[in-house]
């Protein structure tokens, strides 16, 4: 691999340690990899004011697309912005209150809306203990929803909204609802994702992390050829798919590994992506 001029770094597995957090190091290897001229952005699934309470004090980056690729920002500038229509907003909340399955509503400025009456599904799939099938880390980014980044609602406002966040303890139901929502993209324009058994995401049809990182390319000027992408999960394969050199992490599923070009030697929860960049900037 050629020194790339843009890095495109996952969080949730990736960036982030069992306890959603950017360590130290982390934070030092980014900061001397942007001083040697490498631009270095955040692509996620989180929605933007869930980014940078993960990280220590003064830890930047050149710009977020966030909502796996619905929202793009270069520094302050919004570049892009993606929302689903409306009407489809409306139908898949009543959707999720008829199935009984707990949803987080993103908006495009602010935190995830749940509406109040839904609070008893919410809790009842998050009772302890936590279920094995259930990652550690997806499970503590539910506990801190809820303890308060939840702004509850008596009911949905219209509004621009980014994405839908879908979970259940129990991946039998969660493949119910994704079954339930295939049928439901025969008359309503949507698209899914899901980075785990326990999860599925609705966004804008049509748009991903991968689509994201090309309109910052077209922003900056610079070829898929000369990017470098990180990720663990199946969200992250539109990335992989578009990005001249790409990393798994070591916890990522085997599927995932073998869309990459390398592996990294260590996991998430053992600062992988530090060791990993720490010898990449070693290397350039």
């Amino acid at each position: 691999m050629r020194k790339p001029k843009a890095i495109f770094l996952d969080m949730d597995g990736t960036m982030l340690n069992n306890y959603n957090r950017v360590t130290d190091n982390t934070k030092s290897v980014i900061d001397k990899l942007r001083e040697s001229g490498i631009y270095v952005f955040i692509v996620t699934g989180r929605g933007k004011n869930e980014i940078f309470q993960t990280a220590p004090d003064g830890f930047e980056v050149d710009g977020v697309i966030s909502s796996n690729g619905m929202i793009g920002y270069l520094g302050d500038k919004k570049v892009f912005e993606h929302t689903l229509p409306f009407h489809v907003v409306e139908a898949i909340v009543k959707l999720a209150q008829d199935n009984k399955i707990y949803y987080e509503l993103f908006p495009t400025e602010g935190s995830q809306i749940v509406e109040r009456k839904d609070e008893s599904i919410l809790l009842a799939e998050m009772e302890k203990p936590m279920p094995d099938t259930v990652g550690i880390n997806e499970w503590r980014e539910r506990e801190e929803a809820l303890e308060g980044l939840i702004k509850w609602v008596d009911q949905v406002p219209r509004d621009e909204y980014s994405k839908f966040y879908f979970f259940s303890r129990c991946p039998e139901k969660m493949q119910r609802w994704i079954s339930v929502l295939r049928e439901q993209q025969q008359h309503l324009p949507f698209s899914m994702v899901s980075s785990s058994l326990n999860n599925v995401e609705v966004m804008v049809e049509g748009k991903n992390k991968g689509t994201g990182i090309k309109e910052f390319l077209n922003e900056l000027k610079i070829s898929t050829d000369d990017i470098l992408a990180v990720g663990d999960s199946y969200n992250d394969e539109s990335m992989f798919k578009l990005a001249g050199y790409t990393v798994a992490m070591k916890n990522a599923p085997d599927e995932i590994k073998a869309m990459a070009d390398e592996v990294t030697e260590y996991t998430n929860d053992e600062e992988g992506l530090y060791h990993y960049l720490k010898k990449l900037l070693l290397d350039k």
